[in-house]
């Protein structure tokens, strides 16, 4: 059927003289229960961007124990957001199985959706909580950039988030690659896709083109943020650099969540991408023009006085802690 007879897990790079790879799913076995790649390589990139946003917490001014109820509902309104959003741009094939609806074991996360979960949700506990939205979310930029960067190799696990066919050298293929191309070359959203796709050729590694994109726009974003101008520039860099990518890249893919003809995650990447880019203009010549007036939210007095509190409730915590050990 194909040249490289790939069995379902394997696969190739045949521009790279690697014809055979096992990649497997599954990550490993808890008492039966599998455990997928998909899952534990996604927590390790919020894992490493959670690390990250705490490393820079204070010198963005904000309170880390205020910030960790941010951080938690974040999480959890991201991945309710990336799942709804893979969901509802996929109706069709779940409506009526709602223990499909919840299931992400093999992937149907949109990363658009966390983005916006993430955000709604870290906002509304920003009011709550009282912490200082625009410098919280410079952070979080960055981190996003880590989490997507590692994220997208679950895609690589499960052979997913692919392109149209390469001849490029890194271009690569799957026994799974190949067979869901046979299974919907007659459902493409367009003949010219049909013409274009052939089991037999390498395609692009899409997964791979976002990571690089991302982890490249996290070293460039962090370099550039030890010389900001104002809270919340930084994040506006990051919608700018993952809109302007995500744009591009969503173009090559064979996988996109569409609405009628429409891309849906390229059509927002792009809208975004032009909004960010917008506002760093207008933001960037407002604050030129205030020169000293502007003033960073680190530098300011409610700042400084929630992180003292913090800091002296934990010493606090801490001698009443000593003081029970000496007893």
């Amino acid at each position: 059927m194909t040249e490289l007879n790939l069995g379902e897990y394997d696969i190739a790079f045949p521009g790279l003289g690697i014809d055979k790879l096992t990649v497997k799913s599954e990550a490993f076995t808890i008492f039966g229960v599998s455990i997928m790649w998909y899952g534990v390589i996604i927590a390790l990139g919020m894992i490493l961007a959670i690390i990250f946003g705490f490393s820079q917490m204070k010198k963005y001014g904000i309170d880390p124990d205020r910030a960790i109820d941010v951080i938690i509902g974040g999480v959890i309104g991201g991945v309710v957001g990336a799942r709804a959003y893979y969901v509802l741009m996929n109706w069709d094939s779940y409506k009526g199985d709602w223990k499909s609806i919840i299931s992400t074991r093999n992937g149907g996360l949109a990363i658009y959706g966390g983005i916006i979960g993430a955000l709604v949700v870290g906002s509304i506990i920003c009011k709550v909580r009282k912490v200082k939205m625009l410098p919280l979310f410079d952070i979080a930029g960055m981190g996003f950039l880590i989490g997507q960067g590692i994220g997208r190799w679950g895609n690589f696990f499960n052979h997913e988030a692919f392109g149209y066919n390469t001849d490029l050298p890194w271009g690569m293929t799957s026994g799974k690659i190949q067979q869901w191309i046979i299974e919907n070359n007659s459902s493409m959203s367009s003949p010219a896709d049909i013409i274009n796709m052939s089991p037999d050729k390498a395609v692009h590694p899409c997964f791979l083109y976002e990571s690089i994109w991302c982890l490249l726009g996290f070293a460039i974003i962090f370099l550039l943020s030890k010389k900001r101008k104002y809270d919340g520039q930084m994040f506006l860099m990051y919608i700018l650099w993952y809109g302007a990518g995500r744009g591009f890249i969503e173009g090559l893919r064979t996988d996109s969540l569409m609405l009628g003809n429409i891309r849906v995650s390229q059509l927002l990447a792009i809208v975004s991408a032009l909004t960010a880019f917008i506002l760093l203009i207008v933001i960037g010549s407002k604050v030129k023009r205030m020169g000293d007036d502007y003033v960073f939210y680190k530098d300011t007095e409610e700042s400084k006085q929630l992180i003292q509190a913090s800091q002296d409730a934990l010493e606090q915590a801490n001698k009443k802690k000593a003081e029970k050990k000496n007893k």
